[in-house]
């Protein structure tokens, strides 16, 4: 039995993390996964974290333990340091492109938490790099996944100024940098549109709708959506967003980029890993809403190119099918 840590919160209209899916990949007649914790309030839900721990301390082979840069890095912290006291194996699976800001400001003990795990995965080889200077114990690499069969590339004959924009509403991602890029193109494609997919989460998507109306600029707002939902939504437009200021591996951009529609993004955190300029994606600046204003013009005018970038993007998602990701985590569970 794997016992398995996180903010486990899509039944209550959150974005899906890591727990709701992998959670779900993981299990098996020969694996049982116990996953917590969906209480949507603080106290209760690291209550049941722990608590959950201490009642499968005799039969949970390993606990798996979610870890973020925001409140949830103190769940971690307290989810690791009790299995530590227990004497249970545990493990941290890193998320975020802020982690490694979080541990510059950590103590020296909150640190040998994290030192004396069984293991440490990063998504990604950038987060790999950037946690290995902090000495937080054996650092593994396992990236995200997406399942590719859910994801039929569509192979676009003209692409159109339509922009899909994909991500929870938080100043982290900053959307407003979206809205922004939009009434740029209104000024040379006056069909340009923008819709925005994801949920609620400090504000922003209210402050942004009223943004919208005040500017007159043509945004739908979609709130959060399935993931089967928001896939049928992708027909209809061709390129793809992604405005964060910090980041590591997107998942959302992986499934744009199985699905066929052109990345442009900011060049932050862990994207430059995963995306190259001008081969499989458009990378640019952070907050420059000219810079990429402009790169969606050149990728209307140079349709050859932009197929081209479309179809390498593609065969680059391919890497992250759950199929050849799943074999790391029955090796590390097994």
């Amino acid at each position: 039995m794997i016992v398995y840590i996180g903010n486990k919160l899509q039944k209550h209209g959150y974005s899906p993390t890591t727990i709701d899916t992998l959670s779900e990949k993981l299990k098996s007649k020969d694996l049982k996964i116990i996953a917590v914790s969906s209480q949507k309030n603080k106290i209760l839900r690291i209550f049941e974290m722990l608590s959950t721990i201490f009642q499968y301390r005799k039969t949970a082979r390993k606990i798996l333990i979610d870890t973020y840069s925001t409140t949830n890095f103190w769940y971690a912290v307290s989810c690791g340091q009790l299995s530590r006291m227990l004497g249970l194996p545990y493990v941290f699976i890193f998320h975020g492109g802020n982690l490694p800001e979080r541990f510059e400001k950590t103590s020296f003990l909150i640190k040998r938490i994290f030192s004396n795990s069984e293991l440490n995965i990063v998504p990604s080889l950038y987060l790999f790099n950037q946690l290995s200077k902090f000495k937080l114990g054996t650092l593994k690499v396992i990236p995200n996944s997406i399942d590719l069969d859910q994801y039929k590339f569509k192979k676009r004959e003209m692409f159109k100024p339509n922009l899909l924009w994909v991500r929870s509403f938080s100043e982290v991602y900053n959307p407003k940098l979206a809205v922004e890029v939009l009434g740029k193109m209104l000024k040379f494609y006056p069909d340009s549109r923008l819709c925005m997919v994801g949920a609620e989460k400090d504000g922003s998507l209210e402050n942004l709708r009223t943004y919208c109306e005040e500017n007159n600029l043509p945004v739908v707002f979609k709130g959060h959506l399935s993931k089967s939902h928001w896939i049928d939504l992708s027909e209809e437009y061709d390129i793809f967003i992604n405005t964060s200021r910090i980041d590591n591996t997107p998942v959302s951009v992986l499934e744009a980029m199985a699905l066929g529609m052109v990345i442009v993004t900011t060049n932050v955190g862990g994207i430059p890993y995963i995306l190259k300029h001008n081969k499989n994606a458009i990378l640019v600046n952070s907050d420059d809403a000219l810079e990429m204003a402009e790169a969606i013009e050149y990728l209307l005018e140079n349709q050859e190119v932009t197929n081209k970038i479309a179809h390498k993007a593609r065969l680059e998602a391919e890497k992250y099918d759950w199929e050849n990701v799943k074999a790391e985590w029955m090796k590390l569970l097994s």
